[in-house]
């Protein structure tokens, strides 16, 4: 029986993402994924946005996505949203198909010694007080303190663990493939009563198709007939398709874990929560999920922090989610074709040409809004609280450095931007990072606004701010230990 701290079922974004963290926090992690090559048919999701960016920056690997990515300055909810004016360094979306994010991706943890267990499944776990044991399709069983399920929609792991998942049954379905056409088509976005088409150019010279089906079929496997009488009946013709690399159908199914944490079994991502692609929020909300649950796993599984921990993995990163879905099944409704939803639309397009509005959603879809409620009720709390941490240029005693640089090695911070040994964390010195540090003038958040510059600040190692000074400096210790566990 091969043993492991961790054991991450699923090799997408998000289960990489999840055992990086991991493998930064020194947790002997491991991978389970059911596919035998790296490499993945079709290029699946299309963008990064904001959040996500931001996030990879933290880590010191933003520009090996950048630099092979396309810079677009609009996100798109029904209509698309200028976000260039947003107050961080990736104000934009990365056009970055999801096969080459997760080559990216898969070199980074490579680098960090992460293994895979390739062609390989989960086909059942068992529970115990000291850890679990999970059985593979091979016949090895692996023990582990935590399971963590990032194996999509359909994901065995939720599904063994007998996790509700909620929400909504699909009411419309699209086709979506990769192929050849004899016939040059009709390249650009279609609009009829059965919805919105679209055929484009990939940058190998195929073609990208999508089309809305006239009724709605959930059948898992469509085949190139159903492809071919799909075009027929959007374009009077099937443009001589040939050769598909890929061909499959999703739908407006909306769904989300009633929990994301089962004792010793989490989820993450597409396992907790699918929607339709509208938007292309999942898998950012998917890695914003690893991140989010990384570090504070590292620290129990370190007996740090006690598992109550990951009950704010759940609390924290399941509101997101909701919003993120009930922002999708607005969309498919703006997208509907009767009179009554064409004046909706045009209602919510007047709407969103204005700038305050443009501005909350635009943040909202680039995650650059998110918000963790961590104060008691009732209290004044600094605006900065919860939120991610702006990306200053700091003024260090070594030479300038920029904020997200601090956050490299996925440890906490407590930066004192104040007169310099106004505090001391020797307690905490194992664990939590310390800089003295200036800045000069205003901080601007998104949403939010121009904001005054605190005198110090406790960043989490996903980036949010989990204490701010107060004109006494209380709350540092309460905060300390709240969030990385009692002093040595």
């Amino acid at each position: 029986m091969s043993r492991h701290a961790v054991v991450i079922v699923g090799a997408g974004p998000t289960g990489m993402m999840l055992a990086g963290e991991l493998a930064l926090a020194d947790v002997d992690v491991v991978i389970v994924e059911r596919r035998l090559s790296p490499e993945i048919i079709g290029s699946r999701a299309g963008g990064l946005h904001a959040r996500t960016l931001e996030i990879l920056d933290q880590r010191g690997i933003a520009e090996r996505f950048v630099s092979q990515g396309q810079k677009h300055n609009a996100v798109h909810f029904h209509v698309p949203l200028d976000i260039s004016d947003v107050p961080s360094r990736h104000n934009y979306v990365l056009g970055l198909w999801q096969k080459h994010i997760e080559r990216i991706m898969a070199g980074w943890i490579d680098e960090l010694k992460v293994p895979i267990y390739r062609g390989r499944e989960v086909v059942g776990f068992s529970q115990d007080d000291s850890g679990i044991d999970v059985e593979l399709s091979d016949g090895e069983t692996l023990r582990s303190h935590y399971l963590v399920g990032c194996d999509g929609g359909r994901s065995a792991v939720r599904k063994a663990a007998a996790i509700d998942f909620p929400g909504w049954d699909p009411t419309t379905s699209w086709l979506i493939a990769e192929a050849d056409m004899s016939d040059e088509p009709e390249w650009g976005m279609r609009h009829d009563a059965a919805g919105l088409h679209g055929i484009g150019k990939l940058e190998d010279g195929r073609v990208r198709i999508v089309l809305t089906e006239s009724q709605l079929n959930s059948a898992p496997d469509p085949t190139l007939d159903d492809l071919r009488q799909a075009l027929i009946a959007v374009y009077g013709t099937d443009y001589g398709i040939h050769t598909p690399t890929w061909i499959s159908r999703f739908t407006d199914m909306t769904r989300q874990a009633a929990a994301y944490r089962d004792r010793r079994v989490l989820l993450a991502g597409d396992a907790a929560h699918v929607h339709p692609p509208v938007g292309g929020q999942g898998l950012n909300i998917g890695v914003q999920d690893a991140v989010n649950l990384g570090w504070k796993l590292a620290q129990v599984i370190k007996q740090t922090s006690p598992a109550t921990l990951l009950d704010t993995y759940h609390a924290e990163r399941h509101p997101v989610a909701a919003r993120a879905l009930r922002n999708t099944m607005a969309q498919i409704a703006l997208r509907r074709t009767d009179d009554r939803a064409k004046a909706l639309t045009d209602r919510v397009s007047e709407l969103l040409r204005m700038d305050e509005p443009r501005r909350r959603l635009a943040a909202e879809m680039a995650g650059l809004d998110i918000h963790y409620d961590f104060g008691p009720a009732g209290t004044d709390r600094h605006p900065l609280l919860g939120r991610r941490m702006p990306d200053l240029d700091l003024a260090t005693a070594d030479g300038p450095r920029r904020l997200f640089t601090l956050l490299h090695e996925a440890r906490p911070v407590l930066l004192n931007l104040g007169e310099s040994g106004a505090f001391d964390i020797a307690p905490w010195a194992d664990r939590v990072q310390m800089f003295d540090a200036s800045y000069g003038g205003a901080w601007e958040l998104p949403v939010v606004g121009t904001i005054p510059a605190p005198t110090a600040v406790l960043i989490r190692p996903d980036g949010h701010v989990a204490w701010v000074a107060n004109p006494n400096r209380s709350g540092l210790d309460d905060a300390l230990i709240r969030w990385f566990g009692a002093p040595a």
